[in-house]
């Protein structure tokens, strides 16, 4: 990992001094043309054979996107649409779901016939492009924004090819929407000391949750226990599937920072990503803080177009059901993200039941006057204790529903959850030091919004030297605790 964030590192002063002396050189243009090489190049560093991809499908949804802006008569305009959704959905499927299809395929075959399942060689696809889930719904959300009418077409070729392959997001989001990135683009880009502490202090809070937090629960806990957690004891099981929960926030979250740090410093913000999701009250409150980019593109383009709730209840249920499924297999080609996302689908019907249900308590008290009495009595004292009781049920359901997305099998899942049954408590593998990172990894959820707002502008607003010396010792703590082995960022298998 250290070596990875030492190429990252390296790559990105080239960048960061290439792009601002091009500015006060030559100007805006030959700086977008330099932004735009780098990021092929970035990606073309992971693999070339795959460059022609990205650039042939944002050329397509270009076009498609400005063919249908002209085009008047409604059945055309649509036929365009359904053709760039295909296009889009077509390589994405071929490419990350056909080896799943063909597996599925020899799986029922063997199950009518009796005959061993096997798949040739020859019906195997390449492994899928990095970060193609993520570079797909962004240039499939700009043809649907331009054909509904919300989004003129962009006039420059140039900068919409940039506004896909911009590396920060290009290969694991945040899913950065068309209208908040292609306007940055056309102005002229400002770096001032504020943004650039801010920036700073961004990509090294990220890289603290990355190399400190992610990667030593991952190599020391999440990884042990998830390969055999039949070793191991109930409770060290329990503790893996909590590491698992804060190594996959602490991984995504801090990926997401160093993106979002890192085109702070090119001059362009990207939107939030992440809002201490373990502090949610309900599912709904969790994928209100939980990879937003996602959850928003899933309700804005998937939800909503299905009906959202605007029909019967048993509709928006269904709506819920699809939505969650269909994003479970957007993170992979698995029964077991299926799975995963049928237990939040689940969740979120539950959820919206049980709300509808205090609504309409609520309405039946108001005709009769109760509200008004309730309103003039103090806060109830089971308030806290009530709200708390929420927030731990609604992570130890999304903990369940975490081990399904890590398991590579359902028998897996099944052997961790029996071992969390036999309610067993020695604790070998779990030493303080461990434990005490654990503990943070999921305490700083709970650590209160001012407190961070304060460490941020202290930082911001501190001189030079002092921020350097802040940097030197975070640099330090990061060579101490990287380890040999390098353990890639989660979501770049998405």
């Amino acid at each position: 990992m250290l070596f990875n964030t030492l190429r990252y590192a390296e790559f990105f002063a080239a960048v960061f001094v290439g792009s601002w002396a091009l500015v006060r050189i030559a100007g805006v243009w030959p700086r977008l043309v330099f932004l735009l090489l780098v990021s092929y190049g970035f990606y073309a560093a992971w693999d070339w054979r795959y460059l022609p991809l990205i650039f042939a499908s944002s050329t397509v949804d270009f076009l498609l996107a400005r063919a249908i802006a002209r085009e008047t008569r409604p059945r055309a305009r649509r036929a365009m649409l359904i053709a760039t959704v295909a296009l889009n959905l077509g390589f994405l499927g071929f490419f990350k779901y056909w080896n799943f299809a063909i597996e599925n395929v020899a799986a029922l075959r063997a199950l009518l016939t009796g005959e061993p399942a096997s798949v040739g060689h020859a019906f195997r696809v390449l492994l899928p492009p990095v970060g193609i889930s993520f570079f797909t719904f962004e240039s499939m959300s700009y043809v649907i924004d331009v054909y509904r009418g919300e989004l003129p077409p962009h006039r420059s070729y140039l900068r919409y090819l940039l506004f896909v392959a911009f590396f920060p997001h290009l290969v694991a989001g945040p899913i950065v929407r068309p209208r908040d990135l292609l306007p940055q683009f056309e102005r002229a880009p400002s770096l001032t000391r504020e943004q650039g502490g801010e920036a700073l202090f961004l990509i090294a809070i990220g890289l603290v949750k990355k190399v400190v937090l992610s990667d030593q629960l991952a190599l020391n806990l999440v990884d042990r226990v998830f390969e055999r957690p039949e070793n191991y004891s109930a409770l060290e099981v329990l503790a893996g599937v909590y590491g698992y929960a804060a190594q996959i926030y602490c991984d995504f979250s801090g990926y997401t920072d160093i993106a979002i740090g890192s085109a702070l410093l090119l001059g362009v913000r990207f939107p939030k990503n992440f809002d201490a999701p373990y502090k949610a009250k309900n599912l709904a409150d969790f994928w209100r803080r939980w990879h937003i980019s996602l959850s928003t593109w899933l309700r804005d383009y998937l939800y909503i177009p299905l009906g959202g709730n605007r029909g019967s209840e048993l509709s928006t249920y269904r709506n819920l059901m699809i939505t969650m499924l269909l994003g479970g297999l957007w993170h992979g080609a698995s029964w077991n993200f299926v799975f995963w996302g049928f237990l939040h689908g689940l969740g979120l019907a539950v959820t919206r039941a049980f709300q509808r249900a205090v609504q309409r308590r609520r309405g039946g008290r108001a005709e009769r006057g109760e509200d008004r009495e309730a309103a003039a009595r103090p806060s109830s004292p089971l308030r806290f204790p009530l709200h708390a009781l929420c927030v731990l049920l609604t992570f130890h359901y999304v903990c369940l529903a975490w081990i399904f997305f890590r398991v590579p099998s359902f028998s897996q899942a099944v052997l961790i959850l029996r071992q969390i049954g036999t309610l067993t408590t020695f604790h070998p593998n779990l030493p303080p030091v461990l434990v005490a990172l654990l503990g943070v990894a999921l305490a700083s959820h709970y650590v209160p919004e001012r407190l961070y707002e304060r460490a941020r502008a202290g930082f911001i607003a501190a001189p030079a030297p002092a921020q350097g010396a802040l940097l030197f010792l975070v640099a330090v703590g990061l060579h101490e605790a990287a380890s040999a082995a390098a353990v890639p960022f989660v979501y770049f298998q998405f």
